[in-house]
């Protein structure tokens, strides 16, 4: 097959499992996100996520096809949709476009974004990432999601997991992590210690099998914000995050992995 890439053309997009509209949601496109075409098996498209290499299935309909030259450009320069409700972007016919905060606004410039020949006039101000973040930074990002409904494979204030959370508001701050909690986990410094363990690092937490499973944003050594249910901030010790609307511990804390530079001690 051809070499193909592609933009997502709408708000947000479910990426499936398989090419079937019954199949699991894995993740999500957001407005902006450039992928590559691995596969076409119409109405379906195999794709792989420019961002993080996640790879799934989208109705090709939801895309937009760009030239290669337009796909590298817009996936190393990254112009993003800022915290907030009513960001939007309106088409050349006038129509409306709400957009999830973290969406990339590709070839933006005074005002306008274009996704391939298609231009859209960008109502707000976008957002942009500083060289030096700071986990306060991080939790500011972080707390704007808190009540946030939990949805597997979701990206979005409307509904979103605990990796695709820590994700986005990593990238808020320009920092690159990858989509999953296991493959997170992979990445970054290792904390050793949770009394060590500052604001905006990250806490993993496996099942019985060892296997990672969930993830969160450390606010300090005792609280944790996450998407569990809902995005929530709970105690968090030694043995893991403790529920006390359950009366329980919910997570078993694996490790700790720092991906900012450490607080300066004196």
């Amino acid at each position: 097959m051809e070499q193909t890439f592609a933009v997502c053309r709408v708000s947000v997009a479910p990426v499936r499992a398989s090419q079937t509209d019954k199949a699991e949601i894995t993740t999500q496109l957001l407005f902006g996100d450039q992928v590559e075409v691995l596969e076409k098996a119409e109405p379906w498209w195999k794709i792989r996520n420019a961002y993080d290499d996640y790879e799934g299935w989208i109705d090709f309909k939801q895309l937009i096809e760009i030239t290669e030259p337009e796909f590298h450009l817009s996936r190393d320069q990254q112009t993003l949709v800022p915290l907030g409700t009513l960001n939007k972007v309106i088409a050349a016919d006038g129509s409306i476009y709400y957009l999830a905060a973290s969406s990339n606004l590709p070839a933006y410039k005074d005002g306008v974004c274009e996704l391939g020949k298609e231009k859209f006039q960008v109502s707000f101000e976008p957002h942009q990432t500083t060289a030096q973040v700071s986990g306060t930074d991080l939790a500011e990002s972080a707390l704007f999601f808190q009540n946030a409904p939990y949805l597997w494979g979701g990206r979005t204030l409307f509904g979103i997991d605990c990796s695709g959370y820590v994700q986005t508001v990593f990238k808020l701050a320009g920092i690159r992590i990858k989509r999953d909690a296991s493959q997170q986990a992979e990445q970054g410094i290792t904390v050793n210690f949770l009394p060590e363990a500052q604001t905006g690092d990250l806490a993993f937490f496996d099942n019985a099998d060892g296997k990672i499973i969930h993830v969160g944003i450390m606010l300090n050594a005792n609280q944790i914000i996450h998407a569990s249910g809902k995005v929530r901030i709970d105690p968090i010790d030694d043995e893991g995050i403790y529920n006390p609307e359950l009366g329980r511990y919910s997570h078993k804390l694996r490790i700790i992995k720092r991906f900012i530079d450490p607080i300066p001690t004196r």
